[in-house]
């Protein structure tokens, strides 16, 4: 098994960065952000059986993670980059991928976000089957495991012949247009990539015009059940911007922001500034709604709600919106804050609200 960690993937998720492509990663590392990608690392080689032959580049985009674990005594460090490089660069990744398909490996096992998928498809294309692990900021390609631990299940499945493979899309957003509240998804290409229902589905569902009906009287439930003197949390979204929309505020579409008896408090907050309107406005709702054909609520695109925010409002605060025809793109909800005590205790069931004073109660799925 090949295995290369972008250590910079996710970095500016709870910055509210819409990404960690190129200067903004560089930008997250000067403001002091911590690394995402080597603790989604290490709990997917936790979750791994020891005996797994692995290859890894030397440093942060390997070897680092798997240094003093169990799986040492099986690894295989091949110099395709130096140790000391920092900050990693894109070109280290492409250049390490192709270094594991000309040795030969089974499977290539990469961490990171679709800007790394990208990277991996340049080197690898279709020659040797890959599996990502989510560590990024934005995870809208098909080639992802739903969370590290699923990763390492569909690892093992498919290195002892239990799983085939299938050609999966590696799609993307322009960040810049990203940034602007404009969502443009394009795809890239295809990675062969284990066939295993712990693979995410393709990317976001496109809305129709017969929706907006449905959007309307999904706001228009919301913001009459909205309690006075209470912090609401607004996720990303069409569906929760036609909420904001409804309040007369202008909410930024790909953003989180806030309200507070109706006004904007606060507007494309990161982890901190969420943290900080806590302090001040300590009753607090979050209201999400899920990625079309994934189903996660928490943990993609969102990151900027973290768990020390959701902890502090509260698990049971956590209030669901969608339309029922994206609802039915997916069986259950999921979750993958990165923190599994917290995922397991969001997992059960949970209202999901569809319509004026309708409601469907949905699954929400913590694969840990």
């Amino acid at each position: 098994m090949g295995f290369i960690v972008n250590p910079l993937a996710g970095i500016g998720g709870r910055l509210g960065f819409k990404g960690s492509d190129g200067a903004y990663a560089i930008r997250a590392l000067a403001m002091g952000a911590p690394l995402v990608s080597p603790g989604r690392a290490r709990s997917f080689l936790e979750a791994l059986p020891v005996g797994v032959r692995i290859v890894t580049p030397p440093g942060l985009m390997g070897f680092d993670n798997v240094r003093g674990t169990r799986h040492e005594p099986y690894t295989t460090v091949i110099n395709c980059v130096s140790p000391r490089v920092w900050p990693t660069t894109a070109f280290d990744t492409r250049r390490c991928s192709k270094a594991m398909v000309d040795h030969g490996v089974r499977l290539l096992v990469f961490v990171g976000g679709d800007g790394t998928a990208r990277d991996v498809l340049d080197s690898v294309d279709e020659r040797i089957p890959a599996l990502g692990v989510p560590a990024g900021v934005k995870v809208y390609s098909s080639v992802f495991a739903v969370n590290p631990r699923a990763a390492a299940l569909v690892t093992v499945r498919f290195l002892e012949g239990r799983a085939g493979v299938a050609r999966r899309e590696v799609l993307d957003v322009d960040e810049d247009e990203f940034r602007g509240g404009r969502l443009k998804v394009k795809l890239y290409g295809y990675l062969l990539v284990p066939v295993d229902e712990l693979i995410v589905e393709g990317g976001k569902t496109a809305f129709t015009a017969g929706e907006d009906e449905e959007l309307e009287a999904i706001a228009g439930y919301v913001v009459e059940i909205m309690e006075p003197d209470t912090l609401y949390i607004l996720g990303p979204g069409r569906t929760v911007e036609w909420i904001a929309r409804k309040l007369g505020v202008e909410k930024t579409p790909l953003g989180v922001d806030a309200v507070y008896n109706g006004r904007l408090v606060g507007r494309d907050l990161d982890e901190r500034g969420l943290l900080e309107l806590l302090e001040r406005y300590p009753k607090a709702k979050i209201v999400v709604s899920p990625i079309g054909r994934q189903g996660f609520i928490l943990g993609r695109g969102n990151q900027q709600i973290s768990p020390q925010v959701i902890r502090r409002v509260g698990p049971r605060n956590i209030i669901v919106v969608a339309t029922r025809s994206k609802l039915q793109t997916f069986k259950t909800l999921k979750v993958d804050t990165g923190d599994e005590e917290l995922d397991r205790e969001l997992s059960g069931y949970i209202r999901v609200i569809v319509g004026y004073n309708r409601e469907v109660v949905k699954p929400v799925e913590a694969i840990v």
